[in-house]
């Protein structure tokens, strides 16, 4: 996919990503401070930004590092966080969330980074993007901090549908194999089942299911299957890549994200508690900040929807400047890599031998999808 690029001063093309500036909980003001943020960083980025344009150019204008690096599509409609997906998708025209992927269709965008109403958003994406042939359900995938090498394990899904069979819990492996090798540098993943133990009589019918059609597909899609996983297995060295359904992943990534603010906080207290601590936590203050950034969940920040014909990436919707600024570097490292194209590759390839291999079984072969 080619998109309307500026020139960087060393006469290199930009990346352009699409924003929503509107939507959060933090306003425009937050988003725009992100990509300030990551302008700063990245000289090879650049913005449309969504919203209405005057008082986005008010903003804008006082930050010097974006100048000449952002255009704006002036959208004087909202789309809230109270605004139910199906009442959004009949009235979204005007509203900065439909504008801001309405750039990625057109090819004027490589990417769309969004912090608002996530249902919304995902259908808004089905709708204007549309899934890649073979995708039954798309995914929404997060980077987990973790004890593996490369420092995150890739969970999927955690909200884009609370409800997953077999076929999509297969799906979601695949595309969850293609991420962590085109997005991480895995050569050759390991996805786990999450289930409420490791042995194969535990769980619900469906992940006994699943666990077979991935089992079945591992050596084909070029991922070890290493079966059932726990939740104590998602930060852990078990697997690289945790397969669940939405409803499981959502509630294990707010828990996550609260089980890090807990931390901070009892650490905080507990260096407040004498002379003797204050004074340890200045001697460990180098230790203390590198712990910070490992478990600061906004620094991860940005869930990737998989299986749709564009990249877009949901940030938190209480995101600051440092949360949108990841979700941002996330949707530039995607777009640069041109991660959408190579899983729509992988997925068109797999669909003739999903047919050939599940439907004999009684699945779908739509349900199929990656090697890569």
């Amino acid at each position: 996919m080619t998109a309307n690029t500026d020139q960087t001063p060393a006469g290199t093309e930009r990346i352009i990503i699409s924003v929503d500036a509107m939507g959060g909980d933090a306003g425009p003001s937050a988003v725009v401070a992100g990509i300030a943020k990551s302008a700063e960083k990245n000289p090879e980025i650049g913005f449309i930004l969504h919203g209405p344009e005057d008082t986005l150019r008010k903003l804008v204008a006082k930050r010097s590092v974006l100048s000449g690096r952002v255009r704006y599509c002036d959208a004087p409609d909202v789309v809230t966080m109270d605004d139910k997906p199906g009442a959004v998708v009949r009235n979204a025209k005007g509203t900065s969330m439909w504008s801001a992927l309405e750039s990625v269709r057109n090819g004027d965008a490589l990417g769309a980074v969004s912090c608002g109403n996530t249902g919304a958003l995902m259908a808004l994406s089905v709708i204007r993007l549309r899934k890649i042939p073979g995708v039954n359900r798309p995914a929404i995938a997060i980077l987990f901090p973790s004890r593996n090498p490369q420092g995150f394990n890739v969970m999927l899904d955690v909200g884009a549908d609370i409800r997953a069979d077999a076929r999509d819990l297969l799906q979601y492996a695949l595309m969850g194999a293609s991420y962590a090798r085109n997005g991480m540098n895995l050569k050759r993943p390991r996805i786990g089942l999450l289930n409420v133990g490791t042995e194969e009589h535990k769980g619900r019918p469906e992940l006994k299911e699943a666990q077979a059609l991935i089992a079945q597909f591992a050596d084909q899609a070029d991922f070890d299957f290493v079966g059932f996983v726990e939740g104590s297995d998602i930060p852990g060295k078990t697997a690289d890549v945790i397969v669940t359904d939405g409803f499981t992943g959502n509630v294990a990534i707010k828990t996550g994200e609260g089980t890090a603010g807990l931390i901070g906080a009892l650490l905080r207290e507990a260096f407040k508690y004498s002379f003797l601590s204050r004074l340890a936590s200045v001697l460990a203050i180098s230790s203390l900040e590198r712990l910070k950034k490992r478990i600061d969940p906004r620094r991860v920040n940005g869930g990737v929807f998989l299986g749709l014909n564009g990249t877009v990436v949901k940030s938190h919707g209480g995101a600051d400047a440092t949360g949108v600024s990841a979700a941002v570097k996330l949707a530039f490292q995607l777009a640069k890599t041109g991660f959408s194209e190579k899983l729509a590759a992988r997925v068109a390839s797999t669909v003739e031998l999903a047919q050939d291999e599940i439907e004999p079984t009684g699945t779908t072969a739509e349900t199929q999808k990656e090697k890569g």
